[in-house]
C-alpha cells in the first residue's frame, strides 16, 4: 500500500509518503510560497522515494481547521492529485493530527490552532489504548470560552499556546503544556489515522472532500 499525506494548513507544507511499510517526511515553511512551492516539493518527495503520482493508492490530506489560504491549496492540489489518478481521497481535521502524536490514557488532549482574530480552533480529545476520540465538536472559541472548557490537568499543544500564555496555568490546574516540537502535524501522524481510515472504508472520491471551515461564511471570503 502505499499513500501519499499532506497537511498544509499552517506554516508549514507537511509531506509523508507511506511505502512498503515505512512512512518518509518532510516539513517545509514555506510562508506565502506555498502555491508556487507545493507541486514541485511533492514532486521531488515522491522522486526522492522512487514513486510517481500513478503509483499512489490513496491521497490523504489535512482539511484544517487552520489557514484559509492554506487549506484551499492542499486540498484543491491533492483533489487534482486523486482525480487525474482515479483514487480515493482521506479527509483529517488538523486537530485530529495534532491529537494524534499524544499518548494518554489519562488525561483530555486539547490542540490550541491560532484562529487570528483573537480566537482559537480547537477540539478536546482522549486517546486511550492508541484509539483517538473526539469528545466535543471542532470549535471556533475566544480565549475566555476556551479556557472554560479544558479541565485539569488537560494536555495543551498547538500554535495557539503563546497567545494564552500564563492564563493556563492561572485557570487550569495542573496543565501540561507541550513544546513547539508538537505544535505542528506531522506526517507519521496524518498517515497513522489514513491507515485506520482505509482499513474501516472511510474515505472520499475527489469531489466530496472539503476544507473545514469553522468562521461564519461571510468571514471566510473579503469582497472588494
Amino acid at each position: 500500500m502505499k499513500i501519499l499525506a499532506i497537511d498544509t494548513s499552517t506554516k508549514y507544507l507537511c509531506i509523508g509518503v507511506f511505502c512498503d511499510g515505512k512512512v518518509h517526511e518532510y516539513n517545509l515553511e514555506t510562508g506565502r510560497e506555498l502555491s508556487r512551492l507545493i507541486a514541485v516539493t511533492i514532486d521531488r518527495v515522491l522522486k526522492a522515494v522512487g514513486l510517481e503520482p500513478a503509483d499512489i493508492g490513496y491521497f490523504a490530506c489535512g482539511l484544517g481547521p487552520g489557514s484559509f489560504t492554506g487549506m484551499r491549496v492542499g486540498v484543491s492540489f491533492i483533489k487534482g492529485l486523486a482525480w487525474v489518478n482515479k483514487k480515493k481521497v482521506i479527509g483529517i481535521s488538523t486537530l485530529d493530527i495534532l491529537a494524534k502524536g499524544i499518548k494518554s490514557a489519562n488525561q483530555d488532549i486539547v490542540p490550541v490552532i491560532d484562529a487570528k482574530r483573537n480566537l482559537f480552533y480547537s477540539c478536546i480529545f482522549s486517546n486511550a489504548n492508541g484509539r483517538l476520540r473526539r469528545k466535543t465538536p471542532y470549535l471556533l472559541l475566544n480565549q475566555q470560552e476556551l479556557l472554560k472548557k479544558i479541565k485539569p490537568q488537560s494536555i495543551i499543544l498547538g500554535d495557539g499556546v503563546p497567545l494564552l500564555g500564563n492564563h493556563i496555568f492561572g485557570a487550569i490546574r495542573g496543565a501540561e503544556i507541550l513544546d513547539k516540537d508538537y505544535w505542528y502535524p506531522k506526517a507519521h501522524n496524518i498517515i497513522e489515522l489514513a491507515l485506520e481510515k482505509i482499513k474501516n472504508k472511510s474515505f472520499n472520491s475527489a469531489f466530496d472532500i472539503k476544507p473545514i471551515y469553522l468562521y461564519p461564511k461571510e468571514c471566510q471570503i473579503r469582497n472588494v
